[in-house]
């Protein structure tokens, strides 16, 4: 009888620096990798019938990822955010990592991922969570359930508790009153360095020996986010107003302690009005500077 792969069933394990971590992710898990196809005419002068283009596959896209992780009080999640925000040794490009995914059939690997894009989840009454999107070089089936992945497995804790958003947020060194939710976003912008070349093209004959990439460099990094506040009495006064450089701090609170803290020192934002039932306004703002350390302006 044929084994399916349940997601339900699947576990992820990160590899970085010969460590293993065993992610507690939420459902929301997924990766593929597709092959670009290349299509040319057949059509010729003394052929008109041959309407259909030939194509050829030789090279693989990037491989795609994601998933979610709730930052708990723990910090066991730690791992994913440190690769979010921290340059490698050349302090010019993300780290990589290699992500496995076991379900009850198979093993798969991902090669040299890099995570692209993270976004904080900071609605009042919310769990706080951590969104990840990434790439990666290469997906492959590595084996079965049995597979022996590679790293020293680092402990966990044997409890896991995730915390609520109870935000606490400063513009311009004052607190937003009325506030709804806010957001933040990481964006590492990377460009593949090409790797299809027409000698290594003429031998490829499956997805065995297909051209995948190879590397990667970092074009540029956005931190962005919103903050959306009721529309009241008490600032409706600012309505449409905007600053080209101030503060902006996204907190959250856990035992009446600060748990997440971004402290944005220069960043600029602009105001627009959301009408509906209960008008609200929102903040959208983007940081200006780019320090050497992230994790420097973002902890938890």
């Amino acid at each position: 009888m044929a084994e399916y792969n349940f997601l339900r069933e699947s576990s992820v394990h990160l590899v970085y620096g010969g460590s293993r971590y065993n992610l507690k992710t939420t459902p929301d898990v997924s990766f593929s990798q597709t092959f670009a196809e290349d299509a040319y005419q057949v059509k010729t002068l003394h052929d008109q019938t041959k309407m259909s283009q030939g194509t050829s596959i030789t090279k693989a896209n990037p491989a795609d990822f994601s998933f979610a992780v709730h930052l708990t009080k723990e910090k066991d999640e730690s791992i994913v955010l440190d690769l979010l925000v921290d340059y490698d040794s050349s302090g010019s490009n993300m780290k990589s990592f290699d992500l496995y995914i076991v379900t009850g059939e198979s093993t798969f690997k991902l090669n040299e991922c890099i995570i692209t894009d993270g976004q904080f989840n900071l609605n009042k009454g919310s769990p706080l969570i951590l969104s990840v999107n990434g790439q990666g070089q290469k997906l492959e089936r590595v084996g079965d359930e049995t597979y022996s992945l590679p790293g020293t497995l680092q402990s966990a804790s044997a409890t896991r508790t995730p915390t609520l958003s109870l935000i606490d947020v400063e513009v311009s060194g004052s607190d937003v009153s009325n506030l709804i939710s806010a957001t933040l976003s990481i964006q590492n912008e990377i460009a593949w360095t090409p790797y299809e070349t027409l000698q290594n093209s003429l031998s490829v004959t499956s997805a065995s020996n297909a051209m995948y990439p190879s590397g990667y460099t970092l074009d540029r990094r956005v931190i962005s986010g919103n903050i959306t506040q009721y529309l009241t009495s008490n600032n409706s006064s600012t309505l449409q107003t905007f600053n080209t450089d101030t503060g902006v701090r996204l907190k959250t609170l856990v035992d009446e302690s600060t748990f997440f803290d971004a402290n944005l020192t220069s960043c600029r934002f602009t105001k627009r009005t959301n009408v509906a039932e209960a008008f609200t306004q929102t903040f959208d703002f983007r940081l200006l500077t780019n320090p050497a350390d992230l994790s420097t302006l973002i902890s938890y």
